[in-house]
């Protein structure tokens, strides 16, 4: 029989999949943990019971959530949902308007912000400029192309084929055009083409290959011509797919007829797609060709431009990009979602996106020595908390990426590329995280709850002063015992912290809960548990595999700390307050910062099975920084 000692001095590799439990040999073994369920993890190390979830709002249904930030001072949630966008600032619903795009297809829009105006994109539905043109007064508008004398700078393509030509049954005026072949379309009307540089706009279609149009400007000639094309965007042809700004050029990437193709404005004139011929201001175009399929999905401006596509990822470069200089290169082949957009974000100069396969969270960098991409994957360790994730935005002040799954959960990992950490925790909620969107500083989620037996989408924030999701607060001058706002969680039972110190379960009716006795500060919401399990032990050298094992005392160092249950093989059992020091029936717990120690008895030889386990789902804050523990190994 020996006795060892183990000490685990921070939880920097974060929750790790079953299948690292043979890896013993790893700095990542002895650094991470088997559950780390609702906490979050420090860069420093420590871990902590995650905030909880402020109620901010109740959406008409399900939606999208998207950061609009105006300036310093004025910053934005703007809540998409079906045919709507709800405006919240600072935690109040401002106003909504209506919008174009159905819930169904919300999950394909891609967007980007100039100023005080976002731009929202849609493959099947006509681009738009959302303006803010007060605090409370917001307009939708379809794009407008730079225009001269009628005529449009938009970008321009014949999707025919080569032999199909145009014929025009005048030069001015009202013509009719006949096609060689069928072309025309009903999507067609309101569409500009262009006959050998001159354009027209389609006003009616008779049949597949006849149409009426206006002439915009003086038509070469009436002669069939195969020197013709139209507009690359429209009801007929699609609209883009995603957009940026890079370089003082708007970057329109793909379209659903034209999936692989980049359009650059020009420089400083962003809604101006003339290639005109060929100087460095002009528009750019081109194709991404390459053996595979490369249909747009994102475009990003980072270090350069990147494009991400549904096979690979690429660099669009030069300095500046002009229509000479612009160079497309392929560098790493991972590529993105098809059935959905999931944004990909800039990280301390890398840029994380999620894989096609919806189980890598890949970090796109630029290496100074390759002088080229990699995409290195940041969930290896965590392959179990990766499943097709549908959004996700970065906390740069906590150094916290989330990122909200398909199956509900939301996946968090704690970012800190200097000193290598890369910590996965899992959060789940009563509900499904369906969306999350960072403003400000300030992280908000989309949630659907059951409430009234009907599912209900609410807008919710950590909130680092709540221990309860979808919860609320007060506070009185005097003590009361009813308390409201709570026509949100009608019906359903919620947990009461009361004064800090005193825990109720009631049931919200007409929007209020009665508590047994007066209180002057409440927080009221709905319960979630922290779990924090390590992995089982594993002493290189020693023999460990197949040997039983008996925990005989582990120290906890904690911080700020006013409620710690630990399970040591015999079932959770509260630390009592008294450890922490007296307390008055009511009154908070105070925060308790140093080491508790906990003996056990048992002995196990489930290698499966953690020696210690702590779990809570009391409302008070609680951070273990780090654990030793002795333990005995015997055959």
């Amino acid at each position: 029989m020996s006795k060892i000692t183990l000490t685990k001095t921070n939880f920097t590799a974060g929750e790790l999949s079953l299948d690292m439990l043979g890896r013993g040999d790893l700095t990542a073994y002895a650094n991470g943990a088997k559950t780390l369920t609702n906490v979050r993890i420090a860069p420093v190390g420590g871990v902590s019971r995650r905030a909880g979830l402020r109620y901010i709002g109740t959406l008409a249904g399900p939606g999208r959530l998207v950061s609009f930030e105006f300036n310093t001072e004025q910053s934005y949630l703007l809540a998409f949902s079906d045919r709507r966008i709800d405006v919240f600032a600072d935690d109040a619903h401002l106003t909504w308007f209506a919008t174009p795009w159905t819930v169904a297809q919300l999950a394909q829009i891609n967007w980007t912000q100039t100023a005080d105006t976002l731009l929202v994109v849609h493959p099947e539905v006509a681009p738009r400029k959302i303006t803010r043109t007060a605090h409370t007064a917001w307009t939708v508008a379809p794009w407008s192309f730079a225009e001269t004398d009628g005529v449009l700078f938009q970008p321009h393509h014949k999707f025919a084929a080569e032999a199909v030509t145009l014929a025009a049954s005048g030069t001015s005026g009202t013509v009719t055009l006949t096609a060689s072949a069928d072309l025309f379309v009903a999507g067609h009307v309101g569409a500009r083409f262009r006959l050998q540089g001159k354009e027209v706009a389609i006003t009616a279609i008779a049949s597949p290959t006849t149409a009426t149009a206006e002439t915009r400007q003086s038509l070469a000639g009436t002669a069939a011509t195969a020197d013709w094309e139209e507009q690359s965007f429209s009801d007929a042809r699609g609209w883009p797919l995603s957009v940026c700004f890079h370089q003082d050029r708007m970057v329109i990437g793909g379209s659903r007829d034209l999936p692989n193709r980049m359009w650059m404005s020009k420089s400083s004139d962003l809604f101006n797609f003339d290639l005109g011929d060929g100087k460095d201001d002009e528009a750019i175009e081109f194709a991404m060709l390459s053996d595979q399929v490369n249909a747009i999905r994102a475009v990003f401006s980072g270090r350069h431009l990147q494009v991400f596509t549904s096979g690979a990822e690429w660099m669009v470069s030069g300095d500046p990009l002009t229509p000479t200089k612009v160079q497309v290169l392929r560098q790493t082949r991972v590529g993105s979602p098809v059935d959905r957009t999931v944004p990909p974000k800039d990280v301390d100069g890398a840029t994380l996106f999620v894989s096609r396969n919806g189980n890598d969270l890949r970090e796109f960098l630029f290496t100074d020595v390759e002088q080229a991409y990699r995409s290195s994957d940041l969930a290896m360790l965590a392959k179990h908390v990766m499943l097709h994730p549908v959004d996700q935005d970065y906390d740069a002040g906590r150094r916290l990426f989330h990122v909200a799954m398909a199956d509900g959960r939301l996946g968090t990992v704690t970012i800190y590329r200097g000193e290598k950490v890369t910590a996965w925790t899992q959060s789940v909620t009563d509900g499904l995280v369906k969306g999350v969107a960072e403003v400000e500083g300030e992280v908000f989620l989309l949630v659907e709850r059951e409430v009234g037996g009907a599912a209900k989408t609410f807008v919710e924030r950590f909130d680092d002063g709540l221990n309860l999701d979808c919860a609320l607060d007060g506070s009185g001058d005097t003590p009361k015992t009813t308390w409201t706002g709570l026509d949100h969680l009608e019906g359903r039972t919620v947990r009461v912290l009361a004064d800090g110190g005193s825990l109720y379960q009631l049931t919200v009716e007409g929007g209020a809960i009665v508590l047994p006795e007066p209180a002057t500060t409440v927080q009221m919401g709905l319960a979630f548990t922290h779990v924090i399990e390590p992995l089982p032990p594993v002493v290189q050298g020693g023999g460990s595999t197949g040997l039983k094992a008996r925990l005989v005392r582990a120290a906890f160092r904690l911080l700020d700390t006013q409620a710690f249950h630990i399970d040591t093989g015999r079932g959770l059992t509260p630390i009592p307050f008294r450890r922490f020091g007296t307390t008055r029936y009511g009154e908070a717990p105070p925060a308790f910062s140093g080491d508790v120690q906990i003996r056990a008895i048992g002995w196990t030889r489930d290698a499966f099975k953690p020696l210690w386990r702590v779990a809570q789902d009391v409302p008070l804050p609680c951070t273990v920084l780090s654990v030793a523990t002795e333990m005995k190994l015997t055959e």
